[in-house]
């Protein structure tokens, strides 16, 4: 059995009406199976892996962020794996500058470059770019995070649907780095931050073309592996790697399932048990909005990984 549908396939070399090499980007929920199936392809297509994981990216995160072992990555090359600290701020503008630089470099060699990665926005920020935004004081930046510090995230997520019900309908209302970013657009620009989005299909890109894969998995079958991959990540050390980075615990790569709630049961405000329900729980609400930002892109062809024979 193929590891693609035909149709899919089919899209994947260039062609006399269009010779630019093919971005196959493989995105889906987290525990899918997005790893094991993009060095299956890459394999097969003798080429490398891009990563578009906003945690992946640093060196501190392993077992928080499933970042696949060398065994997993079976000799495939991986790009934006392990390439920065996390004393390091690293946005989606960056990353896509960064990114397509590296793009550029693997399009001389390959016709095919595999892009995957559970980060929405960092995915999106290669393949349709991102939306030109202003330029934010620092002072209110400052203030946002005092204020996030002080009061909680549902404070400032009743704030931005009071000032902007389209931004706080789209957005994850889950993610403080999210939420403070509208926000400080509104506040430093009197403009809903959403006025800021362009509508429309994003221009073609001259360096390659898209070909986009959203995973997915019978949901059951999707919660037994999210839970399973919970089991896993505690008995590797979970804990531990929790402890070593809590000096950076306001870096808004831990404001995230998975660390979150072992910062809570550090801090007291539970039990082991309760700390392994709710990160069992909120990564299968992650998985869930995952999906969800996913939907709303038409470009992605929908691939049940149950129905394909992976290894």
């Amino acid at each position: 059995m193929p590891l693609l549908p035909p149709e899919i396939l089919a899209q994947l070399a260039p062609t006399a009406a269009d010779p630019r090499p093919v971005l196959l980007t493989i995105a889906g929920p987290t525990a899918v199976g997005k790893t094991a199936l993009c060095v299956q392809l890459a394999q097969q297509f003798h080429t490398e892996i891009v990563s578009a994981d906003s945690r992946q990216f640093f060196r501190e995160l392993s077992i928080g962020t499933a970042k696949p072992t060398p065994a997993e990555m079976q000799g495939v090359p991986h790009h934006f794996i392990d390439s920065h600290s996390i004393a390091e701020d690293y946005s989606a503008g960056r990353f896509a500058t960064d990114c397509l630089a590296v793009l550029s470099e693997l399009f001389q060699k390959h016709s095919l470059v595999i892009f995957t990665g559970g980060s929405g926005l960092y995915v999106q920020a290669v393949t349709d770019g991102l939306d030109e935004l202003p330029g934010v004081p620092p002072e209110v930046r400052a203030r946002l995070h005092a204020e996030l510090a002080a009061h909680g995230l549902p404070h400032l997520v009743a704030e931005l649907a009071a000032t902007d019900p389209v931004a706080h309908a789209r957005i994850d209302q889950q993610n403080p780095q999210r939420v403070v970013r509208a926000l400080e657009i509104t506040r430093a620009t009197g403009r809903p931050f959403s006025s800021f989005h362009t509508d429309g299909p994003p221009a073609e890109n001259p360096l390659f073309r898209n070909v986009k894969v959203a995973l997915t998995r019978e949901r059951e079958a999707l919660y037994q592996r999210i839970n399973l991959r919970v089991e896993h990540m505690l008995a590797a050390g979970l804990l531990a790697e929790v402890k070593s980075v809590l000096p950076y615990r306001h870096h808004h790569a831990l404001q995230t399932v998975g660390y979150q709630e072992i910062f809570g049961f550090l801090d007291g405000d539970y039990d082991w048990a309760e700390a392994v329900r709710l990160l069992q729980r909120n990564t299968r609400r992650y998985a869930k909005r995952q999906m969800s930002w996913l939907r709303r892109d038409p470009g992605y062809a929908w691939v049940d990984l149950s129905k394909i024979q992976t290894k």
